[in-house]
């Protein structure tokens, strides 16, 4: 069954970093698109960054020129290298692939806070 599973998120001061990274398992990993979403409070879950197989990214325009999103195919594993973090980057982050249907990952919280 596919599987996601993320790691790497936690407090950190304004203007830090964090490394997310996603585990995938379940589906052939090479030929799937990946993203990255998040979810604060009382907002709604949005596309933070993707990378399609053949490496192509997009981002949102908020995490532009900050965010990093990046992928290991011999690993099964999706990166996303977060730096000069802003309090507004709070939010819980999932990991998702689209198959047949959207798959989810657990979440990791983010919390952005000095």
């Amino acid at each position: 069954q596919v599987q996601l599973v993320e790691s790497g998120g936690g407090l950190e001061q304004p203007g830090g970093s964090l490394r997310l990274s996603c585990a995938a398992s379940g589906f052939i990993f090479s030929i799937a698109a990946m993203g990255w979403y998040r979810q604060a409070p009382g907002k709604q879950r949005e596309l933070v960054a993707s990378i399609t197989n053949n490496g192509k990214i997009d981002y949102a325009e908020s995490v532009k020129g900050r965010f990093t999103i990046s992928r290991d195919n011999a690993k099964n594993t999706v990166y996303l290298q977060m730096n000069s973090l802003k309090p507004e980057d709070t939010a819980v982050y999932y990991c998702n692939t689209r198959l047949r249907r959207d798959y989810w990952g657990q979440g990791t919280q983010v919390t952005v806070s000095s």
